[in-house]
């Protein structure tokens, strides 16, 4: 009897970050066959994951163009993605988050008539169009979905809110913690100096990454003059941005920061770099939201650069705090934040400038899990293929 085919789809570094667990857990399943397909909506951040990861994809449609459009991505990989689905014949297509790719294989499953599930289903803002175009793909994505794999509770209940989801609802948590648990090392050392040299900076250490589309051009300049205006505040910070290498970010990001002799510009680390240089900074600021995440398991605190987030979770447990674009806004919560995380305090001093939110206790556990959703993950879809008899006892509500 053969084995029921597993298709993952992903096509992202983000994406790749938190399925990548996933994927390991179903290749070690016996009863399992697993393809994994790539659209490659981003390629050489996307191939540096896969091979930290030692994963090697079945299939990839190479999207990737320069200055590429929604239009692009949508399109090349709705076609690709149905003729694979026609030639393969998987059982259960697995899906990740907002992304372009996970949106569109999504459609194209089905158009198949194949089941989806959707891992990190179910979070929400209150704005289709922030973050553009993630808001939309999410929600349509949960539209086409028939099994849903919620990183928490209130992922859970937004389902449960609309009835146009109609599938199968678990509570697994957030394989970004998985992630970070693979890849955090107390004793990393830094193969590029640079890096070394930061992350043993006597002084404040502050972490930047800024690339959503809704931030590209007026919000990102007023970001870099509300980090130059920080880092007068502080003069014994430094900073690191780590830039994403989309024209549209480095054209505005490189004339305001470039010549700052506190500023290091850097690609894109490796993950495992990257997860140990938060691990070391003092300070995160972001609008990221895996960093949301992964800031929980290593204790960290980041400053959202959006006007809302999908992830209140972790601002009710203490580890963000949504703050905007204003480049005043931002000194502001730097001023107000940097010294209490400097000095691990749950209050700190200070506090006149904004509405201060508590840093998470001592003993504060994450909202998103325990590190350990993959395995979830593919219990669950052993139990949609019908491979067990009932799903494990802390899945659903």
């Amino acid at each position: 009897m053969s084995k029921p085919i597993v298709a993952t789809v992903f096509g992202t570094r983000p994406e790749a970050i938190k399925m990548a667990p996933v994927v390991l857990s179903i290749l070690g399943d016996p009863q399992l066959e697993h393809r994994l397909i790539v659209t490659a909506q981003h390629r050489g951040l996307l191939d540096e994951v896969l091979q930290l990861f030692s994963l090697s994809p079945d299939h990839d449609l190479d999207l990737m163009r320069e200055r590429q459009s929604l239009e692009h991505i949508t399109s090349g990989a709705l076609n690709g993605l149905c003729e694979l689905f026609r030639e393969l014949q998987p059982a259960f297509v697995l899906v990740h988050g907002d992304t372009t790719t996970t949106f569109a294989a999504s459609l194209a499953a089905f158009y198949c008539g194949i089941p989806v599930g959707h891992v990190e289903a179910g979070l929400r803002t209150s704005d289709l169009r922030r973050p553009f175009p993630e808001e939309a793909n999410r929600r349509l994505t949960d539209l086409l979905a028939t099994h849903y794999y919620c990183p928490t509770h209130g992922a859970a209940v937004n389902l449960l809110a609309n009835r146009d989801y109609r599938g199968e609802i678990f509570i697994t948590g957030n394989t970004a913690l998985d992630a970070v648990r693979l890849m955090h090392d107390p004793d990393y050392s830094f193969a590029d100096g640079r890096l070394a040299d930061f992350a043993l900076h006597s002084g404040p250490r502050l972490l930047v990454t800024a690339h959503r589309r809704e931030n590209w051009g007026a919000p990102m300049a007023e970001i870099c003059r509300g980090l130059l205006a920080a880092l007068e505040e502080h003069p014994a910070a430094r900073l690191c941005f780590c830039w994403h290498p989309n024209p549209a970010v480095r054209e505005v990001v490189g004339p305001l920061l470039g010549e700052h002799e506190r500023v290091l510009l850097i690609e894109p680390p490796r993950y495992d770099a990257f997860i140990n240089l938060l691990a070391c900074s003092d300070l995160v600021l972001s609008d990221s939201g895996g960093i949301q995440e992964e800031v929980t398991q290593l204790r960290r605190f980041v400053l959202v650069l959006r006007d809302e987030t999908e992830r209140p979770e972790a601002i009710d447990a203490g580890f963000a705090r949504v703050i905007g674009t204003q480049a005043e806004a931002l000194r502001r919560a730097v001023a107000d934040y940097l010294p209490r995380c400097l000095a691990g305090s749950r209050h700190g001093s200070g506090g006149h400038h904004m509405d201060i939110l508590p840093l998470p206790a001592a003993d504060a556990r994450s909202p998103f899990g325990d590190g350990r959703s993959a395995g979830r993950i593919r219990q669950a879809v052993r139990f949609a293929l019908g491979l067990d008899p009932a799903g494990p006892e802390d899945f659903g509500l």
